[in-house]
């Protein structure tokens, strides 16, 4: 066994860990324990790489609560033909910017016709 010396924050981290560790698995461990624990089941993402982490993740979670509010529909379109959708709107410059865009004006158009029926 090596014997490393550690400021007295990380000695404060680790106690720390350490207890936790405890409460959580209900067994004593020592501290060779927690850094296992920490190697094991812990990873250190860079900075950048994290916030990328975060922020599809806050994303996600606004897509979640967006699908389960009810507010909206969501369908299925393989990404293949809306990714040729694009490129068509692309190709014969439509008034859209996107594929969505040409959706939901169709739909307009559709529910205006609608309404337009005596």
């Amino acid at each position: 066994m090596k014997t490393i010396r550690i400021s007295d924050s990380a000695h404060e981290k680790l106690t720390q860990l350490l207890g936790d560790l405890i409460a959580q698995t209900k067994t004593l461990q020592t501290y060779t324990d927690a850094i296992e624990n920490l190697l094991t089941n812990h990873i250190i993402l860079p900075a950048e790489l994290l916030a990328e982490v975060e922020n599809f993740i806050r994303e996600a979670i606004r897509f979640l609560l967006k699908w389960e509010s009810e507010e909206y529909k969501y369908i299925e379109i393989p990404k293949q033909k809306y990714d040729k959708l694009n490129q068509a709107i692309k190709d014969m410059n439509m008034p859209y910017h996107n594929a969505a865009e040409f959706i939901e004006d169709q739909i307009d158009k559709a529910l205006q016709k609608i309404r337009e029926i005596p």
